[in-house]
């Protein structure tokens, strides 16, 4: 389990980016963040993966913290996928899922067959082991985003890994959206991936998590079960807006924006 436990975190003393928060991350869950801009979302994930240290409180795996990790150890349990991902070389789909890998292999070493059929399998489960030829930088955003998840699910490849996403869909049209969602679920019921989701899309988050964490201003506002959490009181306190929160008959939650809150 991936924990945190009452985190404190701020790039200025006084002004903490995070207060008070916890949260946790159970194997082959998917659990979502929400909150406006500046809330902290991705400082909190940025904490989960051990890229920075809580000022205060602690965040472990497995029980352990992870500032007693060693980082090769963490990144072969814990990837990242950022929002958007820019490459300063013409690198092939192929080579991009490829650097998933680094963290198994030692200094100098090079990939082998186990790593190059590691890679295949990953992009295959993303469905882009069609163009694993082709340069990187040619293809749609969807493209691009489930090559960079296959990059990832070949780093935590047989580690019982957890995959930290900051903002997957946000510059996807629709379908992909929907392939980007359905491709996480896949991924957890298929191979035990655990998965945080930092999202600003309530849509998808209420058909995509079964736990959801409310944030504004770097406190909690919510934290539980999806159907608990995802209510109009809630989404009013967080962003200010008044919404219709409707069951669909494919299941997915309908939030229906109905206009700004009315402020006392």
């Amino acid at each position: 389990m991936l924990a945190a436990r009452d985190v404190w975190f701020g790039y200025a003393e006084d002004t903490p980016v995070l207060r008070g928060i916890s949260l946790d991350v159970r194997r082959g869950a998917i659990v979502g963040i929400l909150g406006p801009n500046g809330s902290g979302k991705t400082t909190l994930l940025r904490l989960l993966a051990g890229t920075r240290q809580p000022q205060r409180g602690i965040v472990t795996l497995d029980d352990t913290h992870l500032s007693t990790l060693p980082r090769v150890q963490l990144a072969r349990r814990i990837a990242v996928v950022p929002q958007e991902t820019h490459l300063a070389f013409d690198y092939t789909v192929h080579e991009v899922a490829m650097m998933g890998r680094y963290a198994h292999l030692a200094a100098f070493q090079i990939e082998g067959p186990s790593d190059i059929a590691i890679v295949e399998d990953a992009l295959a489960a993303t469905g882009t082991l069609a163009f694993k030829d082709r340069p990187f930088a040619t293809l749609s955003g969807g493209e691009k985003q489930r090559v960079v998840i296959a990059a990832a699910l070949a780093q935590i490849r047989g580690s019982g890994g957890f995959l930290l996403l900051d903002e997957p869909t946000a510059s996807l049209d629709l379908g992909y959206q929907l392939e980007v969602a359905d491709l996480l679920k896949r991924l957890r019921d298929e191979r035990g991936v655990s998965v945080v989701v930092s999202t600003h899309d309530l849509a998808l988050a209420g058909t995509l998590c079964e736990t959801l964490l409310l944030i504004r201003d770097g406190e909690r506002i919510a934290y539980g079960a999806t159907d608990d959490v995802l209510t109009p009181e809630n989404v009013r306190r967080v962003y200010g807006v008044d919404v219709d929160v409707i069951r669909h008959a494919s299941g997915r939650r309908v939030l229906v924006p109905v206009g700004r809150a009315h402020q006392p």
